[in-house]
């Protein structure tokens, strides 16, 4: 069991070690960030023309939402972190987390519209007290509810530890018979049942999810609303941030994609046997512990 869990954190921290120590990441978040830049003066462009009457320009604008919201996403985010980190440390299937990140991300972008329209039209507030209040009440608020998502897997792999190694210390005091992990002479079960630990995620754990990435509503989205409620045109604000919502997606569905991959690769030989069993509670300990760490830092740097 060991061996497998060596291999796993090798396979999973040895690349992203190598691509920070790189200043890969440096690159791409300049990448993204002009991208950003970039589909922002497009999008005031486009806005300008769909308010002097050009129909054309509505297909336009969605296209360049949709391309910020690709670039917002490949930069550093939280939904990356809690999409990929997740689907490394649970089984749960590929289709399933791809439906989880893309409801994040629309619902990510529900936050932008609820936002704007009761900053705008109940409360009164500036374009600037909306971007500060997405950069320092919901950026925190939305790195916290990420930690604690974190731990609440780091808590459920250290009880799984638990409850195995009392399992383990009850099978010595008497003989285990009987198929799987149910035993015929006392009818208790001596360790985790890989079937039932492949039950993916539960509709609770899901809505935790995509809460903890829909409180924080994307600065791009929040830049678009404001400013076609400004030119009266608030619908294709609305229907840009549906696009970028959708360009998010791709990115972070993308992760999903690749973090449940990576999973069922590494623990290829293990899948639907006991050893399974074993190593599971160890990878969402681990995995957790990562995901509360690097969210109390990017909570704390955006405090």
């Amino acid at each position: 069991m060991r061996w497998v869990i060596a291999a796993a954190a090798v396979l999973v921290m040895v690349p992203g070690l190598w691509f920070w120590l790189s200043g890969g990441d440096r690159v791409v978040t300049a990448w993204a960030l002009e991208g950003q830049r970039a589909a922002q003066e497009a999008m005031a462009a486009a806005l300008r023309r769909l308010r002097a009457g050009d129909p054309a320009a509505v297909f336009g604008l969605m296209s360049i939402c949709f391309g910020y919201g690709f670039f917002h996403a490949a930069g550093p985010g939280h939904g990356k972190l809690l999409i990929g980190g997740y689907g490394a440390a649970r089984a749960v299937g590929a289709w399933r987390l791809s439906g989880v990140a893309l409801a994040s991300s629309l619902a990510q972008g529900l936050t932008a519209v609820a936002l704007v329209g009761v900053g705008l039209w109940l409360v009164g507030w500036s374009r600037e007290q909306m971007t500060e209040s997405a950069d320092r009440l919901f950026a925190p608020l939305s790195f916290a509810a990420i930690a604690l998502v974190g731990l609440w897997l780091a808590v459920r792999g250290a009880r799984g530890l638990w409850r195995a190694r009392r399992a383990a210390g009850h099978t010595h005091d008497h003989d285990h018979t009987g198929e799987g992990q149910t035993c015929s002479t006392c009818g208790h079960a001596h360790g985790p049942d890989p079937e039932a630990l492949a039950q993916a995620t539960s509709p609770r754990e899901v809505a935790a999810l995509i809460a903890a990435i829909a409180i924080r509503p994307c600065t791009g989205a929040l830049f678009l609303l404001i400013l076609t409620a400004q030119l009266g045109v608030f619908w294709a604000g609305v229907a840009g941030t549906v696009a970028m919502s959708l360009g998010t997606a791709s990115v972070t569905v993308a992760v999903a994609l690749a973090s449940v991959g990576l999973r069922q690769g590494v623990l290829a030989g293990l899948a639907g046997g006991a050893a399974l069993a074993r190593v599971q509670p160890w990878i969402e300990l681990v995995v957790g512990a990562i995901i509360v760490g690097l969210a109390t830092q990017l909570a704390i740097a955006a405090l």
